[in-house]
């Protein structure tokens, strides 16, 4: 799958997103070794604590059917920004346990501009299971 494939699909699963309170709705596809994607939008609560983003629904998602960090082979990412959207902090850290250090990360906005990252480039001196021993 290209990555203009796959931020395709981030981009119709941003239109699942639950965004009343931003209006900043974020679609997620992660793309699996074996080709099967799995899909996450961000959800907004009242209680904005509680809100839940893209990038994490799709990493638990695919987590929820089985699949591993070593399954994953890609993940893009989708709004509708001046810029191409860039995980947040929290999700830097999760994407920095539970994704490859290396696989591709395509940030990208419904202008067509696709940036190209990965977890070493967005979260260099993440926080880690190292760290706690």
């Amino acid at each position: 799958m290209t990555k203009e494939e796959l931020v395709q699909k981030a981009q119709e699963a941003r239109k699942l997103s639950y965004s009343p309170y931003s209006h900043f709705a974020v679609g997620a596809a992660l793309l699996c070794k074996d080709g099967e994607v799995f899909y996450g939008a961000n959800v907004e609560n009242s209680s904005y604590p509680l809100c839940m983003c893209a990038e994490r629904n799709a990493l638990y998602n695919a987590y929820m059917h089985g699949k591993k960090k070593e399954d994953f082979a890609a993940m893009a990412l989708s709004a509708a920004s001046d810029e191409p959207c860039s995980p947040c902090g929290a999700c830097r850290q999760v994407l920095s346990e539970i994704f490859p250090a290396d696989a591709p990360i395509y940030m990208s906005n419904l202008k067509g501009q696709i940036q190209e990252t990965n977890v070493r480039e967005l979260l260099p001196f993440a926080f880690s299971a190292d760290d706690l021993k």
